[in-house]
């Protein structure tokens, strides 16, 4: 099989194109035949050893992907040979990310594509739409699980709506009954926003941003969804409802970020700090049980159309699919990988 591996970390020149032997699924773990590979910062960071160290020989990156299980291995339903599903956490602790034409992963970290749903999608949620999920369902007066009505009456604010959590943020939200408001850079990503799903656009660059998100939530936000802590405080706290909670995931442009005790003390301000390779399993299991519904309800499209403009690459190509997120392509990069 074609795989893309590193055996060093460094830079996107580091990837290799490889043939290796076709992987044996252990106990416990699956072959995934993989078909679209999904490409997140995460990726990028960990290859160029952000995230420490890489802890094997060679490493296939890529974290995401659709495919479909073609082996399994002892323990495992049998079953499960010819299911569509999409994977998430792949490279996570492991050596085998979805930059391979097969993959082998636990049986846990795949889940069953419901009808009609495409690979594309299916690449294009894991730690995206898991990530959402979280920062969603932390909140102290909001639910810990997400369907239809859950987060009735409650007012989120997605920074970021352009970017690929931030479309999940959007859409999850969305799904859930909450109004959703999601700040941007300009107009084009205001489109994607509102095609994503947000009911209201503020452009944190124009007038007086937290003075319009006062006007469409006049007690307040209940959940922010956060992409630049260190930026965006100032507006968060600004804008923020007695109790509320700031869910934070990334700290875009490394601002420091400096804290108000009393300011957050009088509001009762939650912070939640998240990351996917710690979140432990029950969280991630019932973010992808959510998500599966969410799939059924037809809530999480991808494509220009629907907020997220798909880039994309073939396998060989796979250094210019990190070279593409790590400069900040607006949408999705997926590197098709087999059909």
């Amino acid at each position: 099989m074609k795989a893309i591996i590193y055996r060093a970390n460094g830079g996107p020149e580091v990837l290799e194109l490889v043939e290796r032997d076709l992987p044996a699924p252990g106990p416990g773990e699956v072959r995934v035949r993989v078909a679209v590979s999904g490409v997140n910062p995460t990726d990028w960071k960990s290859r160029e050893g952000a995230n420490g160290p890489k802890a094997f020989p060679e490493v296939t990156p890529n974290l995401d992907g659709g495919g479909t299980i073609d082996a399994v291995g002892e323990g495992v339903d049998a079953g499960r040979v010819g299911e569509r599903v999409w994977l998430y956490m792949a490279a996570a602790g492991r050596p085998t990310g979805t930059a391979a034409e097969y993959t082998v992963v636990p049986a846990e970290r795949t889940v069953p594509l419901p009808d009609g749903v495409d690979f594309d999608v299916a690449a294009s949620l894991g730690v995206p739409a898991l990530t959402a999920h979280r920062a969603l369902t932390v909140a102290e007066d909001a639910p810990n699980r997400l369907a239809p009505g859950a987060l009735e009456g409650k007012v989120v604010l997605a920074a970021g709506g352009a970017g690929a959590v931030g479309h999940a943020v959007i859409q999850l939200a969305r799904w859930a009954g909450a109004t959703v408001i999601s700040t941007v850079s300009g107009p084009e990503k205001a489109r994607l926003a509102t095609a994503a799903g947000a009911h209201h656009v503020v452009n944190y660059r124009e007038g007086d941003p937290a003075a319009a998100i006062r006007a469409l939530a006049p007690d307040g936000v209940d959940i922010v969804a956060e992409v630049a802590l260190g930026a965006n405080l100032d507006l968060d706290l600004a804008v923020l409802a007695n109790r509320g909670t700031i869910a934070t995931y990334a700290n875009d442009g490394s601002k420091p970020v400096a804290l108000d005790v009393r300011q957050n003390m009088t509001l009762n301000t939650r912070f939640q700090f998240l990351v996917l390779y710690t979140v432990g399993p029950a969280a991630l299991t019932a973010g992808a049980e959510d998500v599966v519904a969410a799939l059924r309800d037809g809530a999480l499209p991808v494509g220009e159309e629907h907020g997220l403009p798909l880039h994309r690459f073939p396998l060989a190509r796979t250094d210019g699919a990190h070279r593409a997120v790590a400069d900040g392509a607006v949408g999705k990069v997926l590197v098709d990988v087999g059909e």
